[in-house]
């Protein structure tokens, strides 16, 4: 074996170590919050962010099925309890061309140069009804400030988006962590009535997700809901 094959041999043993070093590090750090096999790759891949970029792992509440006053459930994809309120997360991931206004019921996102055009339900929409939701179960959640955070991983665009109601941020997943500092850092701290009870209801929320029942329930209920 010659001294340039040789070198380029080490040289690859580095990198894949190093990429296997950093998926083990990862793989510690999101069970700090949640199971591997919860949610979809992108929510953990946001986990991963929060906690990376220094945002304590009791704080952050991932795969959240909510029971509510009907019985159904709805199901959040993650909140992180701030010192300036409570955050809720919409994960998405397109690619492409995203048009809507945010108070359309549902935007189009478009590919291939306009060839190619699909619907999907209005994710600020969505992610406002998982607020209201949060909001009916606790008295002291009713003056606790909430902010709702629409990520979209993938390569996408947003086109002609307008009128985002006010702590509603609609971002790229690459800007998600410097608009939550920004939230972090340009609000005053939360009054918060009972810390304890918050962090109950989140942490139930969230073992919720561990029921194949609950979760077999909510897909029937939304099926129903859709006619499908």
């Amino acid at each position: 074996m010659d001294t340039t094959t040789t070198l380029l041999l080490i040289i690859f043993v580095l990198v894949f170590s190093a990429i296997i070093y950093d998926e083990i590090n990862n793989l510690k750090l999101l069970k700090t919050v949640t199971k591997p096999h919860r949610g979809t790759r992108t929510e953990r891949v946001m986990v991963i962010k929060l906690l990376k970029s220094g945002i304590p792992h009791q704080t952050i509440f991932h795969d959240l099925y909510l029971k509510k006053d009907s019985g159904h459930y709805c199901q959040i994809d993650l909140v992180v309890a701030t010192k300036v309120g409570i955050i809720v997360f919409e994960i998405k991931k397109y690619n492409g061309w995203i048009y809507g206004l945010a108070n359309q019921t549902h935007w189009t996102q478009v590919l291939a140069y306009g060839r190619q055009t699909y619907r999907f339900y209005n994710p600020i929409l969505q992610n406002k009804k998982h607020v209201q939701d949060l909001k009916k179960q606790l008295p002291q959640f009713q003056n606790v400030p909430f902010y709702s955070m629409i990520v979209f991983f993938g390569d996408c665009s947003f086109r002609n988006l307008d009128y985002v109601p006010n702590r509603t941020f609609l971002v790229n997943s690459s800007r998600a962590i410097k608009v939550m500092n920004e939230i972090l850092e340009q609000n005053e701290p939360a009054k918060y009535a009972s810390k304890r009870e918050v962090v109950n209801l989140l942490k139930s929320a969230a073992l919720n997700g561990e029921s194949e029942e609950i979760k077999a329930k909510h897909i029937q209920n939304i099926k129903r809901r859709f006619g499908y």
